[in-house]
């Protein structure tokens, strides 16, 4: 790994450690978490990788291969601000685990992303990673939902990004070979194994060559969107209600939806339709993958991805671009925007034996359209992996 070899010419030392957290895609379930909806995940054998060495004086020393500038704070004094770079994740970390813990010992670390940015949750990871090696150079073990809830808040309270818990629950819970099916209103879930019956498959990452950041886009608007539709639908029904930050599309029965969609803005209704019918392909994909139709799991994944478009209304002409392409290439049992879907990648999960078909159909026909991205669009080949291990 190149952040071992830059750590040792960094520091003249060897790490003590390196710390990892997976990237995740999550096939169905997109957008809705934050309503406290139903998700499907995947961790991936690609992620952050941190080497690091605790420093006893306090002090957090950090360089990313990918980003410009080193990140320095004390772990127990960190910035009530943010300053706008990157280390804002980890600043953010910091803060939260200190409010519950006491922190003494700081580290030095090099961080690498093996995989470009934007859509796989690289925020969510590089923040789990970190948290994981802070704890353990200050003797502190996280229960998995605890961190979950950390690096959740890390985003929320501090970098100002309004995710809901799908990112971290993927990178903390997925298992190899196993989909994480998890309800995010009460955090119950599921893993449940790949039927022995079904087709093999692989994960490809097509990633457009456009990186994002959630803070830049309409990520905070399209939510409230939906709460905003769930206030107006709650209102009409005359159903008790909570304050507009307490509100949730979960709080909302389908058959209130059905009744009263048409006196809601069309902006509104068209986020709620996505909503609605993305809960119910998470509860279907389930049961599809329990049962290894690896088929029909895919159809409602590219369903998702249409949905995504011109109903929760994301997705830069790139992207969509790549999803047209990917419903008309044969061996692509399903894909979709991965992540917000504001520039990024998308993700599918694919048929191996036509993995290499697959890439050079995809690229020659997204090049074609946009040949200015040539070096920049790229192909990955993943697999299923385990989470963080805590």
């Amino acid at each position: 790994m190149k952040c071992v070899e830059v750590y040792k010419e960094l520091y003249h030392q060897e790490p003590y450690g390196v710390a990892f957290c997976p990237y995740r895609i999550s096939p169905l379930g997109a957008h809705i978490d934050h309503q406290y909806g139903k998700i499907n995940g995947l961790a991936i054998n690609k992620g952050i990788h941190m080497a690091y060495h605790p420093k006893h004086n306090g002090v957090v020393e950090l360089q990313s291969l990918n980003f410009p500038k080193r990140a320095q704070f004390f772990v127990n004094a960190v910035p009530e601000e943010k300053e706008g770079d990157w280390a804002d994740h980890l600043r953010g970390a910091a803060k939260m685990l200190s409010e519950k813990y006491r922190l003494k010992v700081g580290l030095s670390g090099i961080i690498e992303g093996s995989l470009p940015i934007g859509g796989l949750s690289s925020s969510a990871a590089v923040i789990i990673c970190f948290l994981s090696a802070l704890c353990k150079v200050n003797g502190i073990h996280l229960e998995p939902m605890e961190m979950i809830l950390t690096a959740k808040a890390a985003e929320n309270q501090y970098v100002g990004v309004s995710c809901g818990k799908l990112d971290q629950s993927c990178e903390v819970l997925s298992k190899k070979n196993h989909l994480l099916y998890l309800d995010t209103k009460d955090d119950s879930y599921e893993l449940i194994p790949t039927n022995e019956t079904m087709k093999p498959y692989k994960v490809a990452i097509f990633f457009s060559g456009l990186e994002r950041s959630l803070k830049n886009s309409k990520y905070n608007l399209r939510q409230d969107e939906c709460k905003a539709a769930a206030y107006a639908l709650m209102g009409y029904a005359g159903m008790d209600y909570d304050t507009f930050a307490n509100t949730r599309l979960r709080d909302v029965p389908f058959e209130i939806f059905e009744s009263y969609k048409d006196r809601l803005p069309e902006l509104w209704r068209r986020r709620a339709e996505h909503y609605y019918s993305e809960f119910a392909r998470a509860e279907n994909g389930a049961e599809l993958w329990r049962k290894g139709d690896l088929e029909g799991y895919g159809q409602l994944v590219f369903e998702s991805g249409k949905s995504s478009i011109y109903s929760y209304e994301c997705g830069c002409d790139e992207l969509k671009k790549l999803y047209e392409i990917m419903t008309d290439t044969d061996g692509i049992y399903g894909g979709r925007f991965s992540g917000a879907g504001f520039k990024g990648c998308c993700m599918a999960l694919i048929d191996p034996n036509k993995a290499e078909e697959i890439e050079a159909k995809v690229g020659a026909e997204y090049l074609k359209a946009f040949p200015e991205l040539e070096g920049k669009y790229s192909f990955h080949l993943c697999e299923s992996a385990d989470g963080v291990e805590l």
